[in-house]
């Protein structure tokens, strides 16, 4: 078995003990991270996408030919905003970027048997990448999750296994399994390779904007993985000297659950507790990110920030985007529904140049995109 990149608990400085078993420090429970490794700006990138960068991944990701998502600007209050379409992906979300990587460590430490909790993205890019590198794949689905990407899942040949209630229930119902099974868990949520894997949003959106940095980037935020990526991404880019600054983040959540929003207004450091759901935004409806402190700093150090909006201007948002031909998951589109909310706060100025991530495609969602439809046409 290779060993791989070093991990380390942040709060504790215990290392992984090398047991692929032990997906959390078994110290003091928090997350473990990469160790730091610094960028090296001379080293080659060539071609698109996430292999371009493959000399700043710490292992060779597994390829299903990920291009590099495009660029779309829209009017805005008499200026524009830039949308990155990670729909472009080749399973139709960001996602792609953290499990390429992933799923690479994975196949590194020989394993064959991965289990997974997902609210239905992160699950199909598991599936998929697991497909290609020949792992079995379990994924374990709160029950509102979308049909369609449950469907992604069950295509790539994953076992899928709808669980009853909220989202905790399914990482409830992974753990229960866990504890008799021989599979590893392949989890997005706590294994810090997933962010060497999303990191790479920000040094694709450096080389789009000419080798600078965005002023704000707005990011559908649940979990944390794409915003932590983005933070680490552009942090380790200022720390090679090639931007003078990094971007101000905004996590955009759903007013149904908004631990980091609510944390970010009462001064906390660790998320708010909240129920979490239910709402359209199916993709953060993540009440206890395992990751928050992280992202709470990561967001702080930014100057950034954090809105949570409502389905009602989601859906409005959502129109808006599909009328300028840009067809958004609903928990991309609340990115939209952001903007005008943080200019009224004072904190987006139209001069400045603002990236929405536009998470996942919306055919991702079609069911509930097309009941949307409907009802407006009733």
């Amino acid at each position: 078995m290779a060993r791989g990149p070093a991990l380390v608990c942040p709060a504790c400085a215990t290392a992984w003990d090398g047991d692929l078993r032990t997906y959390r420090c078994p110290a003091c429970d928090g997350p473990f991270s990469l160790a730091p490794a610094p960028l090296d700006p001379a080293a080659a990138r060539t071609g698109a996408g996430l292999g371009r960068y493959a000399a700043w991944i710490p292992v060779p990701a597994v390829s299903l030919g990920e291009p590099t998502t495009p660029l779309v600007e829209l009017p805005w209050r008499g200026a524009t905003a830039t949308l990155k379409l990670e729909g472009a992906l080749p399973t139709g979300s960001f996602k792609d970027r953290g499990a390429a990587v992933l799923v690479g460590w994975l196949r590194e430490q020989g394993v064959r048997d991965v289990v997974e909790d997902s609210s239905g993205n992160a699950g199909a890019a598991l599936a998929a990448y697991c497909a290609r590198a020949g792992i079995a794949c379990t994924l374990f689905v709160p029950e509102h999750a979308s049909p369609g990407k449950l469907t992604q899942g069950r295509a790539h040949g994953a076992h899928v296994v709808r669980v009853p209630g909220p989202r905790p229930n399914a990482t409830a119902a992974l753990l229960e399994r866990l504890a008799t099974s021989d599979a590893v868990y392949a989890t997005h949520l706590w294994n810090p390779l997933y962010q060497a894997g999303t990191r790479t949003f920000a040094f694709e959106l450096w080389e789009q904007l000419d080798g600078r940095a965005p002023d704000a980037i707005l990011i559908p935020t649940g979990a944390g993985g794409l915003l932590l990526g983005a933070a680490l991404g552009f942090a380790a880019l200022a720390e090679a000297g090639v931007i003078d600054r990094v971007p101000r983040l905004y996590a955009v959540q759903s007013e149904a659950c908004a631990p980091l929003v609510r944390a970010l207004a009462a001064g906390s450091t660790r998320p708010e507790d909240t129920d979490g759901g239910p709402s359209i935004a199916e993709g953060m409806l993540i009440a206890r990110p395992p990751r928050g402190v992280e992202a709470l700093a990561a967001i702080r150090a930014s100057g950034g920030g954090g809105i949570a909006v409502s389905d009602e201007a989601i859906w409005a948002a959502s129109d808006r985007l599909a009328a300028s031909g840009v067809l958004a998951e609903p928990t991309s589109a609340a990115t939209w529904a952001a903007l005008d909310l943080l200019a009224g706060r004072g904190e987006l100025e139209p001069g400045e140049r603002v990236v929405l991530a536009i998470t996942g495609h919306g055919l991702k969602t079609e069911a509930a995109i097309r009941a949307h439809l409907d009802e407006r046409k009733a």
